[in-house]
C-alpha cells in the first residue's frame, strides 16, 4: 500500500548529484512531491529531503540505490509519523480600495499566518505549516484575489535521536577499529 515517506540524503555538495538522484526516482516511475536541498548541521555536509508516495518496498529500494551513489554519505525513509515537519507558503493579494481589510486580516490571524511585507498595492502573508494547512489558505484567501502563491518542498526532522550523527560514530569507531599503526 502507497504511503508518504520523507527521504533524508546526507551528501557532499557535487555538480551533478541532484541530477543523478532524481533520475533514480524516474528510472522507477516514482513522482517527487517535493524536493528541497541545503546545508546541514555537519560543515561541508548538505542534506536533502525528498517527499514521495510510494509502497515501502519501493522505497527502501530506492534509498539502497541512493546510498551507491559515491556523494552519499547516508540516506534514511521516515514515515510522517517518525518526523516533525513543515513548509512555508507566501500569498501576493493586491490590496485596493474594495478589499475589506479588516476580513483580510481577521483571516491572516484565524490561519496563524501573519504580513511579511507590505509591497505598494500588494501584502505578502506568509504561512508555516503543514501542506493541508497552507492549503486551506490558500482556499480561504481566494476571495481576496490571490495575485501569486509558492509554497516550498517540506523540511523535516526524525524525533529520534541524530541518526547521521549515531551513522558517523559508528564510521568513526569502526575507522579507528580497522587502522593499524605500525
Amino acid at each position: 500500500m502507497k504511503q508518504i515517506f520523507t527521504i533524508v540524503i546526507f551528501t557532499e555538495n557535487k555538480i551533478g548529484l541532484v541530477n543523478r538522484i532524481t533520475s533514480l526516482f524516474t528510472q522507477r516511475h516514482i513522482n517527487i512531491e517535493s524536493i528541497t536541498a541545503s546545508e546541514s548541521e555537519y560543515s561541508g555536509i548538505h542534506r536533502f529531503t525528498i517527499v514521495i508516495e510510494e509502497t515501502h518496498d519501493l522505497t527502501v529500494k530506492v534509498v539502497k540505490q541512493i546510498e551507491k551513489q559515491v556523494e552519499v554519505l547516508k540516506a534514511f525513509c521516515f514515515t510522517d509519523q517518525e518526523t516533525v515537519y513543515s513548509e512555508i507558503a507566501l500569498y501576493k493579494i493586491q490590496l485596493t480600495p474594495d478589499t475589506d481589510k479588516e476580513a483580510l486580516m481577521e483571516m491572516v490571524r484565524k490561519n496563524d499566518a501573519f504580513v511579511k511585507e507590505l509591497v505598494g498595492d500588494f501584502i505578502i502573508i506568509e504561512k508555516t505549516g503543514k501542506k493541508q494547512e497552507t492549503h486551506a489558505l490558500f482556499e480561504a484567501l481566494s476571495p481576496f484575489g490571490i495575485q501569486g502563491f509558492v509554497r516550498s518542498g517540506r523540511v523535516s526532522l526524525s524525533k529520534t535521536y541524530s541518526t547521521f550523527s549515531k551513522h558517523l560514530q559508528d564510521l568513526e569507531a569502526h575507522s579507528k577499529d580497522t587502522i593499524i599503526i605500525s
